[in-house]
């Protein structure tokens, strides 16, 4: 084969090492097998035909000679991906053009269809490249690939008003399927080169899952039987058991809604098993479910939840459950050629359980690059459920209800909007465009939260930091503010109080747990326990106070507040209280201030009971009513609306406006463990870093940019292996800047006083 790279007719879409070519991998080999790989991934959205013929044109620019020179050495850039894209509209027409945004994007990521978007150019002037001038002319041999006559229509059930939206979406998840099987087979090439098999996780079954879930419950039933035969522990078997009963219904929109303490966290993942095993044919797929996808509010409590399943599930590995939630960003790596690209792939949720953010999950959806795209269609033919639902952005509320809808709709999806405080965002309670037929799952809402009620609430006016210091000297308290800065202020004139602790977003997850290890013991052995703490210890964390204050906020997290109080209703109602107070000394934010507003009407008016159903809907339909246009802030859904007849939606724009947090957080790796400085060793050799970077994810502090560049202009932080990895990952390099007994990551070192007048807020 000496001659290989100069016979005509003869391509390669990767090189080998073997200078007569031998193991080179061939193109039409290549091609095929992205297109079958893709094709497969498009199963549980009946988009086989798409997603398979992306996979045959997305490296159509290789067929030409400038393309073997790049392989064999030269140092020369080729654009390989615009040529299928132009072969995809000239061939389909309109249809195809669902499938060029996905081909001439697959390395660079999706594009604008024609407004200008940032260091990417659009597809109408990619399309507008001509061939023997801007990009090579491909060789006749490409014909070989055998590309069928005619598409069919896309497999959408449409909704009026949505076709924008719903078109826009089906790309995305065509996208995802033609990245995730280029990375595949590509992995599966090079990996070969080395003599190894790409690395497949041996997962466990749903069944197995289910069978270990229900040892799991039988287990802990008995345990808190034995411990305290109480009215809540019944009541939550009861849910339990009516919430698994109802299994067999179709797919699509389900509510959750349980009081905090009602055991939601376990009943949702039994529920979503014994519904993903249910036997189904929606939309020509006739299959079960394939995962359980849980998303959680916070980066902050997911640990938690992670380790509450992984403990249930313990007995069938560590591949039984994926935590992703990972902060690092893919497009700051420095990427030469494919064997960058795949060092650096991220997860593509192939898992039987991820657990996840808001924040990973509903930014992936409306993505633009490959890392985040990758795994967009492993969610097709999942059950997701969406802990602590109300806790949902109110500028991007709309956006997000459209994209649940979605999935139900066209996806193979079943969502379970899971809280203790359902947010009005049905049709019939007003909602415009609103969810309609959600079935709830649990028995009669409004009589489970009377027998569940454990706790007195009142407003107690406003108190000052010496007034709330008098309230930290009881023996147990849980105090909570709204920002960091207030946290520690009060903290500090505390200090000096057995048993006192504070937890703010500074500490790093692997820290936080051991923080609320400590807590707990204390709580169960009736030990002084003051705690001081920003909104993260709200939802999802599993602490029992007699007495929880609540700086005023919006009425859903009050709720959350009050679930830390008497969880286990082992104590009198009137020996709980959760006492509402206003921080005259402290501003708060607009948006905060809006919504403890709404808050202090549902006291005006419900003061009796603040968490009664109907004052939880009267708050939220109060404030959704205030926000109006707001709860689409960048106006997304009319953005793809206005493209629905041309699909020139503006991809990169769109990614660009989604953002869940709008202030631009960096990941700071905190090296709280020997086990850190190991995975940052072993960054720098390995073949994939996802893996590792997933492991590095309890180890990480966010620090606001401007507090970032502080940092590294100081010389605390350092970047690792920034000839690989570029300004991906940083590590604290001066410790002392991490207290490991008290707050974390701090500035009170009088060297950087100058950090901490721009970080602390």
């Amino acid at each position: 084969m000496a001659d290989v790279k100069d016979r005509p007719g003869v391509y390669f879409a990767h090189s080998g090492s073997q200078p007569d070519y031998s193991d080179w991998q061939r193109l039409p080999n290549h091609l095929r097998a992205v297109g079958d790989l893709a094709g497969a991934n498009a199963v549980y959205f009946s988009a086989e035909p798409f997603a398979r013929l992306a996979g045959l044109l997305h490296d159509l620019g290789k067929y030409s000679p400038q393309f073997k020179k790049r392989l064999a050495g030269a140092n020369i850039r080729v654009d390989h991906a615009t040529a299928g894209a132009k072969v995809a509209i000239e061939k389909y027409g309109q249809l195809g053009k669902l499938l060029a945004f996905a081909i001439a994007g697959h390395h660079a990521g999706l594009a604008n269809g024609i407004d200008v978007g940032q260091g990417r150019s659009t597809l109408k002037e990619r399309l507008a490249l001509v061939f023997g001038n801007e990009i090579p002319n491909i060789d006749d041999t490409w014909q070989e690939i055998n590309l069928p006559e005619k598409l069919p229509h896309p497999p959408l059930k449409m909704a009026a008003g949505f076709e924008g939206f719903q078109c826009a979406f089906f790309i995305r998840m065509i996208y995802s399927c033609l990245v995730d099987a280029d990375y595949l087979d590509t992995d599966k090439f090079y990996l070969g080169l080395k003599g190894k098999a790409p690395i497949r996780s041996n997962f466990p079954s749903l069944t197995a899952l289910r069978d270990k879930l229900n040892e799991t419950l039988v287990g802990k039933r008995t345990r808190a039987l034995e411990k305290s035969p109480s009215e809540v522990n019944e009541l939550r078997q009861q849910i339990l058991l009516h919430c698994r009963s109802q299994a067999s219904l179709p797919p699509g929109l389900f509510s959750l809604s349980v009081p905090t303490g009602g055991g939601k966290t376990l009943t949702s993942m039994a529920f979503a098993l014994d519904h993903a095993l249910q036997p189904k044919k929606e939309g020509g797929v006739s299959a079960q479910m394939r995962r359980i996808i849980y998303v959680i509010p916070f980066t902050s409590i997911i640990e938690q939840n992670a380790k509450e399943f992984r403990k249930a599930f313990k007995e069938l590995g560590e591949t039984a459950v994926l935590e992703h939630h990972c902060a690092f960003d893919e497009s700051k790596f420095k990427q030469k050629d494919s064997r960058d690209k795949l060092k650096l792939a991220m997860e593509n949720w192939d898992a039987p359980i991820i657990v996840t953010t808001a924040v990973q999950f509903f930014e992936s959806l409306f993505a633009d690059r490959p890392s985040q795209c990758r795994k967009l269609h492993n969610i097709s033919g999942s059950v997701i459920i969406l802990d602590e639902a109300q806790i949902l952005p109110l500028k991007l509320l709309r956006p997000i209800m459209a994209a649940i809808n979605e999935l139900a709709r066209n996806y193979s999806c079943s969502v379970v909007l899971c809280t203790a405080t359902q947010p009005a965002l049905l049709k019939e309670q007003g909602f415009y465009n609103g969810f309609d037929n959600v079935r709830e799952l649990a028995p009669n809402p409004p009589e489970l939260y009377r027998q569940l009620k454990r706790t007195r609430i009142k407003h107690i006016g406003a108190q000052s930091d010496a007034e709330l210091q008098d309230h930290l000297k009881r023996e147990q308290v849980l105090l909570i503010v709204n920002n960091r800065r207030h946290a520690r202020a009060l903290y500090d004139s505390i200090k000096a109080l057995p048993g006192a602790r504070l937890l703010t977003t500074l500490l790093c997850a692997k820290h936080r747990s051991k923080v609320l290890d400590e807590i707990r013991a204390d709580l169960l052995a009736e030990k002084p326990c003051r705690v001081i703490s920003t909104s993260l210890i709200e939802a999802g964390v599993d602490v029992d106070f007699p007495t929880v204050l609540r700086e005023e906020c919006g009425l859903d997290s009050i709720a959350q507040s009050a679930g830390r109080c008497n969880r286990e209703g082992l104590r009198e109602l009137d020996n709980s209280e959760v006492l509402i107070f206003q921080s005259p000394e402290w501003k708060m934010p607009p948006e905060l201030d809006q919504l403890a507003g709404s808050m202090r009407e549902v006291v005006r008016n419900h003061a009796g009971d603040l968490l009664a159903q109907e004052a939880i809907t009267r708050y939220f339909q109060n404030v959704y009513w205030q926000k109006g246009k707001e709860l689409d802030a960048k106006q997304l859904l009319k953005s793809h609306q206005d493209h629905v007849r041309s699909f020139d939606f503006p991809f990169q724009n769109i990614a660009s406006d989604f953002r869940m947090i709008e202030s631009h957080m960096l990941p700071l790796i905190i090296p709280y463990e020997a086990e850190v400085e190991e995975l940052i060793n072993s960054l720098r050799f390995a073949d994939h870093v996802g893996g590792i970077a997933r492991k590095l994810q309890p180890y990480l502090v966010q620090v606001p940019k401007h507090a970032f560049t502080a940092l590294a202009d100081a010389g605390a932080i350092a970047p690792i292996a920034a000839e690989v990895f570029g300004d991906q990952f940083w590590q604290l390099v001066n410790i002392d800047l991490y207290d490991e007994d008290v707050a974390g990551l701090n500035w009170e070192n009088p060297i950087f006083h100058r950090i901490e007048s721009l970080v602390i807020t």
